[in-house]
């Protein structure tokens, strides 16, 4: 009996998808499901489209592993957290040495990497499979971050690259490192997402509340954009979302969708990744700020109606300056999230290449956009260059941040919101400030704590000599 090339466990949205994606590129998937029927509608599925041909449904989980040439790679597409760790241990009594699970899911990377080393000395490999590109990415071509066992790797990479999207005939699918390596790369890329949504958001903010804009004016300027150097995904689908009419109204669509933005966790994971890492990663962090404001709707409101709000469609603020400032911003959110990267795999020993993380993120993922070529050419030359001091991007900024301080400058006095806008600009003035303001920092923690701090020419762990008690203010 001919056995299938590769399993998959899991047919909810995205594995579906991805089962069909792998048939379509010529290769049999065995597919498996807690429901029987979900894989009785799978099938219909792909027999609509050509493909039950090479898919083999199983419902016998036994049945299934041994349905999967040896040695085997069965990806599973399960909720994160405890599903994971209990579908391991129904597939491990069926496994053999030299075999591996393949996750592809949203997992914290700790938990990855914990799997990973629960999983080797019994002979099993696993991988740690970022998938980015949504459910259309899924089937079509995602961008695809694996870490793990490099061994089991080579045995699923014909299948990944095929099913990965293409940038000029490349595939965008890489083995990254060991452990944890793809889906701590995942996260910060669903980080340096969550910056990129939250300032296109904010720059909407400005068009519709600070320049008296509708839905349909905004759309034209995002579409116009998506031409330039801005070009990218969410910038695009932000024209499609702004011209959208709501078939019941006749209304814009964006205007009738309730303002509280939801998130599953990895941009929280990003920021607590950064501060364990002690990176800056002010974009990532205020995004996450933003979602949590954005949720507490009815507080808002209370708010809105103690305060007041000002909305006189006057900012004063031209269109090209809201161009430069995204543009601007989006550089900032970039260099963080590969600069988290960075430390991270130096931490971990991984021995991260940035320029193939920038090159597999130029088609199918979310985030992909022009300049990542760019990217991946300057961390091709030096993997430790911070972009704000790659040459070309040095251009771009310099030409940008003008704008940018325009642009934060109205939102503050027009009591615009610019969380992620305002951060970026911040991290930007005190990354190439020369001298800083942190000595005053270091005096008042020696003071209350005889933290030391560090003179030029005289040495570090210095201490002042300061007054031995402090008189309390009178009550």
């Amino acid at each position: 009996m001919a056995k299938a090339d590769i399993g998959l466990v899991g047919l909810g949205v995205m594995g579906a998808n991805l089962a069909l994606n792998i048939a379509e590129k010529g290769y049999t998937v065995a597919v498996n499901n807690r429901s029987a029927a979900r894989i009785d509608d799978f099938m219909a599925t792909a027999r609509e489209q050509g493909l039950d041909g090479r898919t083999m449904p199983e419902a016998d989980l036994t049945a299934f592993v041994q349905s999967v040439k040896v040695p085997r790679s069965i990806i599973i597409m399960v909720k994160a957290g405890r599903p994971v760790d209990d579908m391991i241990e129904q597939l491990l009594p069926l496994l053999e040495a030299g075999d591996a699970i393949l996750e592809c899911g949203n997992s914290l990377f700790s938990d990855t990497q914990r799997r990973f080393d629960y999983l080797k000395p019994k002979g099993i490999g696993y991988l740690g499979v970022g998938v980015s590109g949504g459910a259309e990415g899924a089937r079509h071509g995602p961008s695809i971050m694996v870490g793990g066992s490099k061994e089991q790797w080579h045995h699923a990479e014909p299948v990944l690259k095929a099913i990965a999207a293409k940038f000029k005939g490349e595939s965008c699918c890489a083995w990254l490192g060991e452990g944890g390596a793809g889906h701590f790369v995942k996260t910060i890329h669903n980080g340096i997402e969550y910056g990129d949504m939250q300032m296109i958001a904010e720059v909407y903010g400005v068009m519709r509340d600070g320049l008296g804009m509708d839905a349909g004016a905004c759309a034209e300027v995002f579409k116009r954009w998506n031409a330039g150097p801005l070009n990218s995904y969410l910038i695009e689908i932000t024209g499609h979302v702004l011209e959208a009419v709501d078939g019941e109204t006749g209304r814009p669509l964006v205007e009738l969708i309730l303002d509280k933005a939801g998130q599953k966790g990895t941009g929280v994971w990003s920021a607590i990744a950064a501060q364990e890492l002690g990176v800056p990663a002010t974009a990532i962090e205020g995004a996450v700020a933003a979602r949590s404001i954005s949720s507490r709707k009815s507080e808002r409101i209370a708010a809105e109606a103690v305060y007041g709000r000002r909305q006189d469609g006057k900012a004063g603020i031209s269109i090209d300056d809201l161009e430069k400032a995204l543009l601007a911003g989006k550089i900032v959110s970039y260099t963080q999230g590969f600069s988290v990267i960075a430390r991270q795999s130096e931490a971990q020993g991984w021995g991260l290449e940035l320029s193939t993380i920038a090159k597999i993120w130029r088609a199918g993922c979310i985030i992909r956009s022009r300049f990542l070529d760019q990217m991946a050419s300057a961390f091709a030359g030096d993997a430790s260059t911070n972009l704000l001091m790659v040459p070309d991007f040095v251009t771009l900024m310099k030409d940008c941040h003008p704008a940018l301080r325009r642009v934060v400058a109205a939102g503050a006095l027009g009591e615009l919101p610019l969380i992620c806008l305002s951060s970026a600009l911040s991290y930007f003035d005190s990354y190439h400030q020369a001298r800083g303001t942190a000595n005053l920092i270091q005096g008042q923690r020696d003071f209350f704590g005889a933290h030391g701090f560090e003179i030029e020419g005289r040495g570090s762990d210095l201490h002042g000599v300061w007054p031995a008690t402090i008189s309390e203010a009178a009550e």
